[in-house]
Formats: C-alpha cells, sequence, structure tokens
C-alpha cells in the first residue's frame, strides 16, 4: 500500500479565490466524509498540526465543506452536494 496525502475525490489546483485550491474530481453527495485535516499538538501555535487534505481549502462565508472536531482530529465533510471541478471551501474558524 502507498501512502496518499489526499483522498482521489479531490485535487490541488489553481483557485479563483486565492493560491492555489482543494477541488473536488468527482460529484460528492452531502455528507461525505474526506478524512483528518489537522491533528491536535500543543506544540503548535493554534494547537494543531495540518495534514495535506488540511492545507489546501480556501475560505468562504458560504462555504460547502465544515471542519469538525473528532476528538483529536479536526475532519473535512460536505455540507452539501457538490459537483466535480467544484472547489472545497470552509468558514475558517481555527486561524
Amino acid at each position: 500500500m502507498t501512502y496518499r496525502p489526499l483522498p482521489n475525490e479531490v485535487t490541488i489546483k489553481p483557485s479563483l479565490i486565492e493560491g492555489l485550491g482543494l477541488f473536488a474530481t468527482i460529484d460528492l453527495k452531502k455528507g461525505h466524509e474526506f478524512g483528518i485535516t489537522h491533528v491536535e499538538n500543543k506544540e503548535f501555535e493554534d494547537g494543531y498540526i495540518r495534514t495535506p487534505l488540511g492545507a489546501f481549502f480556501n475560505h468562504s462565508e458560504s462555504p460547502n465543506c465544515e471542519c469538525y472536531v473528532d476528538g483529536k482530529y479536526l475532519k473535512l465533510r460536505t455540507l452539501k452536494e457538490i459537483k466535480a471541478e467544484e472547489e472545497i471551501t470552509v468558514k475558517y474558524w481555527l486561524y
């Protein structure tokens, strides 16, 4: 088995919001779970270390995804259906 820093259903591309962004590669249903975006670690300034999945999504005041706390992890899931090629956005609250 080979380590994959991102799940197959997302990729990184230039964003119209800012720099690079995270984009869906397939249509996704509401409630789709992507995985872990941050791991709790008090040695870091904000108390978390980002994973590759957490490093590229951009902020939106009307996001299509959310980061939520699950124990010592922050995880990413969709808030609504997302079409292939649509940018993954989250309302920032950690930083």
